[in-house]
C-alpha cells in the first residue's frame, strides 16, 4: 500500500473494522488538521521517520520496551490512537499483520490520514524468501554505484508505482523475510519513501522532510562503509548465532554467513544434531565469540542455548545482536537509535565473531 488519503466512508462505515484489533471508528471526530503527532509500527521505523520529520511530527512506537516488533499484538484502541494522530508508517508484510490490519481500516474509514508503506518503493529483486541461501564467497559490493545512486535521489520524483506498490512482485508474501531494516543499504530507500510519504501529507514542511532525510541518508551510508570494511577484515566469513536467524539481508549485503542450529522460526527448537553440528563448526573454525538475542536474555544472562555450545566447544565468550525491531530498557536510557545500537552493539560483536579485530 502506498500513501492515501481516502475519503471517509458515509452511512455509518465508520464501524468497519479490520479483524477485531481495529475496534469501531464511528465515535472519532475529523482528523487534525495539522500533522503534528503520528505512529510507526515498530523501533527502526519510529526512529527513522522521527528522524526524517525533525520537530515537525513527534512519532510514538506502540510497541512496548523490551519487546520485539514482528509477532506483536496491539490493544483494541491502538487504531483509534492512530487515526487520531493522523499518521501510520509501517510495513506491508504479513509478519506485521496487526499493523496491515491497522492500514487497511485507515484507509477504507478514515480521511486526511497518512499511510507510509516503508516498502512501496523496494523491487521484487530487494525482498528475500525466508529459505534464502546466501552466498558468503560470492561478495561483490560497489560503493561508488550505491553512493552515486542515492546522492541524486529526488524526493519529488520519487516515483510510488501503482496503487499497491508491488505490482512486479513475484514473491509468495508469506515466504519474504520481512528483516529488509537490517541492510544500511536498503534502509536509505525506506527512508527515501518515508520522507516522501510525510511530504505528501503535509506540504508546508516537504523541504524539511527532504533535508533531514538526506541527512540520515548520509549516516546510514557510512554504516554501510563501517560493515564493509568489518568484514572485508575478517579472519573468516562466518559467525555463529544461537537463535533463530533474522539477519540474512546483512549476510547478503556483505557476503558472510552467520551459521545457527535453530533455522528462521523462533518457535523451533534446535536438534541435539545440529547443536553438534554448530559445536564442531565452532571448532574447525576457531570462532571464539558466539552471537545469541538479547530479547531472549533481557536480565543480562545468557540463554539456555548459548551455555551449552559454551560448555561444550572451545569458545568463551558470547555478545549479543539485536535484529533493531525493538529495544531494551539500557538501550533506551542512552537513547540509542537505529544507527547507534548498530554501532555500540552489532558492530563490537561482529567484529569478535568473525575475527575482524
Amino acid at each position: 500500500m502506498n500513501l492515501t488519503r481516502r475519503a471517509l466512508v458515509k452511512g455509518g462505515a465508520g464501524a468497519v473494522a479490520a479483524g477485531t484489533l481495529a475496534g469501531c471508528l464511528d465515535d472519532v471526530g475529523t482528523a487534525n488538521a495539522e500533522l503534528d503527532a503520528g505512529y510507526a509500527a515498530f523501533f527502526t521505523l519510529r526512529d527513522w521517520t522521527q528522524q526524517v520529520s525533525g520537530d515537525a511530527i513527534d512519532f510514538e512506537d506502540p510497541v512496548g520496551t523490551g519487546e520485539a516488533g514482528h509477532g506483536w499484538q496491539p490493544s483494541g484502541d491502538l487504531t483509534r490512537d492512530i487515526a487520531d494522530a493522523g499518521a501510520f508508517v509501517y510495513l506491508d508484510t504479513p509478519e506485521f499483520s496487526w499493523a496491515q490490519d491497522v492500514a487497511a481500516t485507515l484507509e477504507a474509514d478514515y480521511d486526511t490520514v497518512a499511510v507510509i508503506d516503508g516498502l512501496a518503493d523496494l523491487d521484487a529483486d530487494d525482498l528475500l524468501d525466508w529459505e534464502h541461501e546466501v552466498d558468503a564467497g560470492d561478495h561483490d559490493h560497489d560503493h561508488d554505484a550505491e553512493n552515486e545512486s542515492h546522492e541524486e535521489h529526488d524526493h519529488d520524483d520519487h516515483d510510488h508505482g501503482d496503487e499497491d506498490g508491488h505490482d512486479d512482485h513475484d514473491h509468495d508474501p508469506s515466504s519474504i523475510d520481512p528483516h529488509v531494516w537490517l541492510d544500511p543499504v536498503l534502509a536509505q530507500d525506506i527512508v527515501d519513501t518515508i520522507a516522501t510519504g510525510l511530504a505528501d501529507a503535509d506540504p508546508d514542511n516537504a523541504e524539511t522532510y527532504e533535508d533531514n532525510a538526506d541527512a540520515y541518508i548520509e549516516e546510514l551510508d557510512a554504516l554501510d562503509q563501517t560493515f564493509e570494511e568489518l568484514i572485508d577484515a575478517a579472519d573468516r566469513r562466518v559467525a555463529v548465532f544461537a537463535g533463530h536467524d533474522s539477519f540474512t539481508y546483512l549476510q547478503e549485503r556483505y557476503g558472510f554467513e552467520i551459521h545457527t542450529p535453530t533455522g528462521v522460526s523462533p518457535q523451533e527448537q534446535p536438534s541435539q544434531s545440529a547443536i553438534s553440528e554448530t559445536i564442531d563448526l565452532i571448532d574447525e573454525e576457531g570462532i571464539d565469540t558466539i552471537l545469541y538475542g538479547p530479547f531472549e536474555a533481557p536480565d543480562g544472562a545468557y540463554p539456555q542455548l548459548v551455555e551449552t555450545i559454551l560448555d561444550d566447544s572451545q569458545a568463551t565468550d558470547a555478545k549479543a545482536l539485536t535484529h533493531l525491531s525493538g529495544t531494551l530498557a539500557e538501550w533506551e536510557d542512552e537513547e540509542w537509535g537505529y544507527r547507534k545500537q548498530m554501532e555500540e552493539i552489532n558492530l563490537p560483536a561482529l567484529r569478535e565473531a568473525v575475527g575482524a579485530q
